[in-house]
């Protein structure tokens, strides 16, 4: 039972429960029959119906995913949701590179008239970062154009598509039902790098690519949608063109969207997930947050949520707490909302506070279903922006989407003088040290929720969240748990 210390008129305004953070507890070791890390399935749910090969989520943070960390975090088996301050068409088209990167069949492949210029091809060539076109007429193929065409076409010095592609007659194709193991052995038998899909009559169905069947043998973990593409996600706000670009986003393929807004316990919150609700269900399911209590949990699943974010003011680049005064240290606001999220059957992201593995471990563990990850991803190759060099050190920058720096860079929020004149961000922008490579970064935090599980005997990530302890600590406790100065034991 609460007690509380204090009232006014005659209203409780003050609980004495402590509230912790990660570094205040420890997990308590139990007997573990799990003899190596392999044994550990990370499978978890990210929403009622989209599940993860990993509990990993990238943040929907301009400084942190667009389409190469999307693509990134689904090849490992969790996934990136790209984040609303780009134009929608912008957007958009990062949802569209990674539907693109690998699927079982390309079912809208990019194609080409045959009296187009050799010099449109190239410029379409560039533009999609694909190595050949299909030559219809409506949906009639008629030919390939491929990059090695294109290079005869500079010696002939041909002018059209239809002088230098190869004919439909010279084609190699196949059925729309080919299984994908009949279409790997068709392609490496004439050793072709595409094989065009068509129906009797030699209507173009769709592409099978040996690059995108190499993707499928290499990523055997990937987060997948139905259809064989990577998971990817999209965030759209609560003003202006919220709905436009929700639409949008819906429309090229994203499987799951997110409520961006701080203070998702708010009116304004909850009336946008409702909207999307009704308008997309059940084909689309619907993340909102960002949220600390109880009761923001039970209204956003009143609302229509399908996950709940949980964490206010916790992140490294947040200044939620400082400048207003509002939050609730990250652990104790996991706990209490998972209490409210199990009634439903809605699984809990932890968003903010993370800073190694054992703090991912710790949120799991206090019933977080995945966590969401900022400043352990950004600098790295795959997050936006370019490196720089500071100090003698290389640097990538890194903002809170609350920051001055964020604010400026929107384009989905019709902005007048007057917006800016009593803003006072909650966030702030900062330089972090380049990491290289995400995937190698995720193998090592994996890695560690694997050896966490370990110490607890948690097999699945069901396990890891049900009846585990956690141990107070103190400074000193939280100084020992970390690597000690020479002389030290």
């Amino acid at each position: 039972m609460k007690k509380y210390a204090f009232q006014l008129s005659g209203k409780e305004i003050l609980q004495l429960d402590t509230a912790l953070t990660y570094d205040d507890v420890t997990l308590e070791p139990e007997y573990s029959e799990i003899r190596s890390r392999r044994d550990v399935d990370l499978t978890t749910k990210l929403t009622k119906r989209i599940s993860l090969n990993i509990p990993i989520v990238s943040a929907n943070m301009n400084s942190v995913t667009e389409s190469s960390m999307a693509i990134a975090m689904a090849r490992q088996g969790g996934i990136g949701i790209i984040h609303r301050y780009r134009s929608i068409e912008d957007t958009v088209n990062e949802v569209k590179k990674v539907k693109r990167w690998r699927t079982h069949v390309i079912e809208d492949p990019y194609t080409i008239k045959k009296d187009a210029t050799m010099e449109e091809a190239a410029e379409m060539m560039h533009k999609y970062n694909v190595s050949g076109l299909l030559v219809t007429n409506g949906r009639q193929l008629l030919g390939i154009l491929t990059s090695r065409d294109m290079k005869a076409a500079e010696i002939l010095e041909s002018k059209l598509v239809a002088e230098v592609m190869t004919p439909f007659e010279n084609l190699k194709t196949a059925p729309a039902e080919i299984k994908q193991e009949d279409a790997k052995k068709l392609l490496y038998r004439h050793r072709i790098e595409k094989l065009p899909l068509v129906d009797d009559s030699g209507n173009l169905y769709g592409l099978v690519t040996a690059k995108d069947i190499r993707k499928i043998e290499e990523y055997r973990n990937a987060a997948l949608d139905g259809k064989g593409r990577l998971l990817v996600g999209a965030a759209t706000g609560t003003d202006d063109d919220y709905l436009e670009r929700a639409d949008a986003l819906v429309k090229a393929g994203t499987d799951v969207l997110v409520v961006d807004i701080a203070q998702g316990h708010a009116k304004h919150a909850l009336k946008t997930v409702e909207e999307l609700k009704k308008r997309y269900n059940p084909t689309i399911e619907v993340i909102a947050g960002n949220v600390a209590t109880e009761d923001g949990v039970k209204r956003l699943l009143g609302a229509g949520a399908d996950c709940v974010k949980v964490g206010i003011g916790g992140g490294s680049v947040c200044t939620t707490r400082e400048v207003t005064g509002a939050g609730v240290p990250q652990l104790t606001a996991i706990i209490r909302c998972v209490e409210e999220a199990k009634k439903h059957g809605v699984p809990i992201i932890a968003d903010g506070g993370i800073r190694k593995s054992g703090d991912i471990c710790k949120a799991i563990v206090g019933g977080a279903n995945t966590v969401m990850l900022g400043n352990m991803l950004a600098g790295t190759d795959e997050s936006p922006g370019k490196i720089a060099t500071k100090n003698g050190r290389r640097v990538k920058v890194y903002m809170g989407m609350a920051s001055e720096e964020a604010n400026l860079q929107r384009t989905d929020k019709k902005r007048t003088d007057d917006d800016l004149t009593d803003y006072s961000p909650e966030g702030i922008a900062k330089y972090v040290q380049y990491k290289g490579p995400v995937e190698p970064l995720i193998k090592k935090l994996l890695g560690g929720v694997r050896s966490g599980a370990s110490y607890i005997n948690a097999r699945t990530i069901e396990s890891y969240r049900n009846g585990h302890y956690f141990v107070r600590g103190t400074s000193a406790a939280m100084k020992e748990a970390t690597p000690h100065a020479e002389g030290e034991d």
